[in-house]
Formats: C-alpha cells, structure tokens, sequence
C-alpha cells in the first residue's frame, strides 16, 4: 500500500498539471540573406526603400482612384465570401474552446409500460412507470487532445483570416488595374482619333494634289489604305475598355449598368509623381499576409501531430449521473425510487494503437509538406517582387525612349509636311513619315497604359492594401 501512493500522487500531478503530447510549434527561420536590398532596386532612380505605406493607391493621388478602391474593399463579393470562411474557422475555433466544459444529458419518460427487473422475478404483471435521468461527464485534458485541438482551430482561424487580407491585396490591385486599363484605354483610343485626324489631313492633301494632276490615283489609294487602317485601330480598343469597365463593375459590387460616369470618362492612366517606395526584403516577408498563412497553416499541421498522438493514450473522464423510476411523476423526486454514481471513467482502446499511429506519421506528413509550402511561399514572394521591380524600372526606361522617338518622329512629320506643300518632298517619303508618327503615337500611349498597370503589378506583390482595410460583412445566413 505504502508504495503505491508514490504511484497515485505521480497520477495526481500529472492530472493536475497536465501535459500536452506532440511537438511544440516552432516558427520556420527565414533565408538570412532575404532581408536586405531588392536586387532589382539598386541603382534604379525610380523606386526608394521608404516603407510601403498601406493605401498605397493613395499615392497617385486620384480621388476616382481612392474611391474605387475603398468600394472594392467593402463591397467586393470574393471578400464576402472570404469573411464568411472567417467566421466559419470562428466558429469551429469556438467548437474546439467548448470541449472543455462538462457534457450532460437530460432524458424523460413516460407514462410507459413494461416490468421492472423485481416484477419480472415475481412474475407480476405489468405496469405503468415513469423514469428521467441526468447524466454529466468532463473530460480530463490529461495528455492535451483538447488543448492540441484548441491551438490547430486557433492557427486555422488565422490561417483564414491571412487569406482573407491575401484576397484585399488582391481586390486593391486588381481594382486599380482595372481602372488604369480603362483610363489607358481611354488614352489609347484618343491617340488612335488624333491619328485619325493626321492621315486624314494627309489624304485631303493627297486628293488636292491629285486632282490638280501633281500626283496619280495609286497615291491616293495608297494613302487610303494608311488611312482606313488608322480607321480600324479604334474599334478594339473601344471593346477592351468597355470589357476593362465590366471588370471593374464586379469587383466594386456593381452590374455593368452601375458604371459610374467619372470612370468612363477617364483618358488619363493614373501616374506617379514620385518614385515608389518598396521597403526591403524583410519588411517584405513580414508584410505579406501569404506568408502569414503558410505559417499559420504549419502551426495548425503542428498542432495536429500533437492531437493524433494523444490517441495513443487512455481518455479520462470524471462523470456523474442520477435516474428515477417511479409508478408516478411525483415518485420521481424520491431517494428510495433512485440510483446515482459519480466517478473517473478510464476509456483506452487497444486495438486502433495502430491506426493511431498512422494518424500521427499521416499529421507529420502534412506539417512537412506546410513547411515545404511556406519555403516555397519566402522564395515566391521574393522573387514575384525581384520580377515585378525589374518589369516595371525596364518599362520605364521603355517608355522614355518612345517618348523621345514620338518627338523626334513628329518633329519629321512637320518639316516634311512644309516641304511636301512647298513639291519639295517626295510623296512616299511623306507617306513613310507619317506611319512613323502613327505608330510613335501608339506605341507611348500603349506604353503608358503598360507602365500604369506594371507600377499597380509592383504594389500587389509588395502585399499592401490590407493592414487599414474596412470589415466586411457576409450575406445573411439562410433561415
């Protein structure tokens, strides 16, 4: 007897204080050499390691802009649907909080017929009876099924609410990348009638000269041809602003029909009038809610090691119950017609220790592979901005040489058009000319479009836009 109660009192500490079976979740380490400069920054005049604020949009100073983007961020249906996945991992968390408190159950019957086990031995006929009972029972947390339980619903939980602000980076983004394609566009198709313009001053000129025998029908058929191929360049890109505007309909919660008149208006793509601040690669790694997710994915995955493993072990449980049977309602209330116990339950089942232990090389599987996936997720983001940075400095550079080349081309097309007036220039050479100008206006209008939507690409991967975002609320519950 005496050695025994060392036994009981080790038993005792260990249900006092429990313990929880698994592995404890450590946060992955990052790559050392992640945290500094962008590669793709470095000596670029047009990007500064000033930290990102989180409205970025607000940057371009576009009231359109801003109001579009916090529309989106409020009415978006994809952030809808993503708070209500949030409440949902809510509300399993909460699930998983209330297998701590006792479980009880509350039964009631009668009147009834039958015989009780005395009647049955004294053969005596049936009889009418009632009966209730209660019963209640709490589940000693002993080796941390509930708690392992408790910390894998936890880390779900804001493993989904990083998603959710993985889809407002995105909602942003896409939002004003919709509206810098509109109003690019917009830009675009003016350029295109301008153009329109330009050669349609050319063949007036060439039917004058033709008329007056300076030059034949073929040059003024050649100029024809120049002149409806610049006609049939404004219809596409009347059809992909229109599809841009239905885009952004959806995304700031809106049919087609609610397109607001300022966004349709819009000829001008939303430009930087300072270089865009990109932090560096930690506050990178620290700002992106992907990452955030991953992690949070392999701490629930950690967690679950731990919940398969407690299956190793006995379930303990301290319960209690008490029942009546009675010939009246009344009798129910009375010692002498009752029965009660209150008591441990040890409940261990043998036979599925193997099962068991598949579970638990199936958990450390999983917690592998979100490991694996959160590595994947570092290096992605890293090299997603590295791309981003070095699309946007290049197109830059792109479009200051269009730039150049649109006012070297125009200041051609003016001599020549002087000359050509005064039989000093050729046709051709005009005709030669005045495709170059075309196609320099074109081409720095397409590139301002591109150059827009490249900076707004720059500001998705750097993952802003969630940190001051509005609630969202999900649509009603069916009742």
């Amino acid at each position: 007897m005496r050695r025994a109660r060392p036994l009981l009192a080790a038993f005792v500490g260990v249900v006092l204080a429990g313990c929880a079976v698994g592995p404890n979740f450590k946060a992955p380490s990052e790559p050392p050499r992640a945290a500094g400069p962008f590669v793709s920054a470095q000596g670029a005049s047009d990007v500064t390691e000033q930290p990102l604020p989180s409205d970025w949009w607000r940057l371009y100073n576009d009231p359109v802009l801003d109001r579009l983007v916090l529309q989106a961020l409020q009415e978006n249906e994809d952030l809808k649907t993503a708070a209500a996945n949030l409440l949902y991992a809510q509300f399993l968390l909460q699930e998983a909080r209330d297998n701590r408190f006792p479980a009880t159950d509350l039964t009631a019957e009668g009147p009834a017929f039958g015989r009780s086990t005395l009647e049955s031995i004294t053969n005596s006929p049936p009889s009418k009876f009632f009966s209730a009972g209660f019963t209640a029972s709490y589940q000693v947390d002993i080796f941390g099924r509930i708690r392992r339980s408790i910390e894998a619903a936890r880390a779900n939980a804001e493993a989904v609410q990083a998603a959710e602000d993985v889809t407002r980076v995105t909602v942003a983004a896409q939002t004003a990348a919709a509206y810098a394609n509109v109003c690019g566009f917009g830009e675009q198709i003016v350029v295109a009638r301008q153009n329109l313009a330009l050669v349609q001053q050319v063949y007036d000129l060439t039917l004058i000269q033709r008329d007056a025998g300076f030059l034949a029908d073929f040059d003024l058929s050649r100029e024809r041809v120049v002149l409806e191929q610049t006609r049939s360049a404004i219809p596409p890109l009347e059809g992909q602003r229109r599809a841009n505007l239905f885009v952004l309909a959806a995304l700031i919660g809106k049919t087609p029909r609610e397109i607001p008149p300022d966004v349709a208006a819009c000829v001008n793509p939303p430009t930087l009038s300072q270089p865009i601040p990109v932090g560096d690669g930690k506050a990178l790694l620290r700002r992106r809610p992907d990452l955030r997710e991953a992690e949070r994915n392999l701490a629930a995955a950690t967690a679950r090691i731990g919940v398969a493993t407690a299956d190793l072990y006995p379930t303990i449980s301290i319960g209690g119950g008490y029942s009546a049977s009675a010939l009246t309602p009344g009798g129910l209330g009375k010692l002498n017609n009752a029965t009660y116990s209150v008591g441990p339950l040890l409940n261990w089942t043998f036979p599925n220790v193997l099962i068991a232990r598949d579970h638990i090389r199936e958990a450390g599987a999983q917690a592998q592979a979100n490991l694996a996936s959160f590595d994947s997720t570092v290096l992605t983001a890293l090299s997603e901005t590295e791309q981003a940075l070095a699309t946007y400095t290049t197109e830059i550079d792109h479009n200051r040489i269009l730039v150049a080349a649109q006012k070297a081309a125009n200041e051609a097309y003016s001599l020549s058009h002087v000359q050509f007036q005064a039989g000093s220039y050729s046709f051709l050479d005009l005709l030669t000319i005045q495709s170059t100008v075309v196609q320099a206006n074109q081409a720095v209008a397409l590139s301002d479009t591109v150059l827009a939507t490249d900076q707004i690409g720059l500001f998705e991967t750097l993952g802003g836009g969630w940190e001051n975002a509005p609630p969202v609320t999900p649509p009603p519950a069916p009742r």
